[in-house]
């Protein structure tokens, strides 16, 4: 690693590798400062809250590596005392099934970044491979309203482009593309067109970049130079300030993992063609990697201020105000029928 990279704030807004020591280690050798981490993909509120027992014994057996963040504040404490914080993160908001008030319990256990679909359609609204994507339902809007009083931040990544759109219209909050790609360069269902891109930029919202190969038109040949220029192109729709890491590293993970991640709902029809594990980019095979992302922006001439930024200081100004609660009255009683 770099003399740079050893002081660079690192953040990344999309790990849903294998948990293991292994792979904490991993994140801690490639300097990494913070990371959204999943813990429901499928499942539903019992599922889910096992899954963040399992974190909560992981940050007691594995505390000398990694801790729990809830805030900007909690991030910099991380960096200060040379550990990796996990920000508990969905990439469905089907752990609450269909009770809003399930999310205030879930924020205080700690989860801070909610997705609002998986590819498919939901109570919430449509995801990006839903062959028909019919917008936010009223239940959106109100699971959208409860997010932004509670201070969890909204994720469009997987979601359908008419359901982004109307959530990105309705949020009192910005919104953020945890991790994605450009559709510019690569016509893939999971991608973000130009408009897209700069829509959620002009809401205030932020861009996580996805380093990851099937979303790429360089596919399993990805270099990190390819990564720089995606980066860059990202940078100018987005704007230098909007746009931060957001790997969807899946380190660790084997066939059948992705299996049940491209069936609908996990057992159903298969939605994603692809089949097997993902490749990694070539010099960024695992989490160790993220000095090589910083060595490429400087080979390839970046200033040390865009580096810093990109590499996490973006990502720590925007989850500064978004992870805070509004302290706003509770909505209207939605129990009440």
């Amino acid at each position: 690693m770099t003399q740079l990279h050893d002081d660079v704030t690192v953040i990344d807004g999309l790990i849903i590798s294998r948990w293991s020591r292994a792979v904490f280690e991993a994140m801690r050798a490639g300097g990494l400062t913070a990371a959204n981490c999943t813990c429901c993909v499928w499942e539903n509120s019992r599922d889910t809250l096992f899954n963040i027992a399992q974190w909560k014994r992981w940050f007691v057996e594995h505390g000398d590596i990694i801790m729990q963040v809830r805030s900007a504040a909690d991030i910099r404490r991380a960096k200060a005392e040379g550990k990796v914080g996990i920000l508990l993160g969905w990439q469905n908001t089907s752990a609450i099934e269909d009770r809003l008030d399930a999310l205030a319990l879930f924020k205080d256990l700690g989860v801070s970044v909610v997705q609002l679909t998986y590819n498919t359609q939901n109570l919430v609204g449509s995801g990006c491979w839903e062959e028909t994507d019919g917008g936010l339902s009223g239940f959106g809007r109100e699971v959208v309203t409860e997010m932004n009083r509670l201070g969890m931040l909204v994720d469009l990544s997987h979601v359908g482009p008419n359901t982004t759109r109307q959530a990105i219209l309705h949020s009192a909050r910005p919104c953020t593309y945890s991790h994605v790609a450009p559709r510019g360069l690569f016509d893939h269902p999971r991608n973000k067109t130009d408009a897209e891109l700069r829509f959620i930029v002009e809401h205030g919202g932020f861009v996580g970049l996805a380093t990851y190969p099937p979303f790429l038109k360089t596919g399993a040949d990805t270099t990190l130079a390819d990564c720089v220029a995606l980066f860059d192109y990202m940078i100018d729709i987005c704007g230098a300030g909007n746009v931060g890491i957001g790997t969807d590293f899946t380190q660790g993970q084997d066939e059948g993992f992705f299996d049940w991640l491209r069936h609908d709902k996990g057992y159903a029809r298969r939605m994603v063609p692809n089949k097997g594990t993902a490749p990694t980019v070539k010099g960024f095979e695992t989490l160790a990697g993220y000095g090589g992302l910083t060595r490429a922006m400087q080979e390839a001439g970046w200033p040390e201020a865009r580096i810093r930024g990109v590499m996490g200081e973006n990502w720590l100004r925007f989850l500064e105000a978004a992870l805070e609660p509004s302290g706003a009255p509770l909505p209207g009683d939605w129990r009440a029928a």
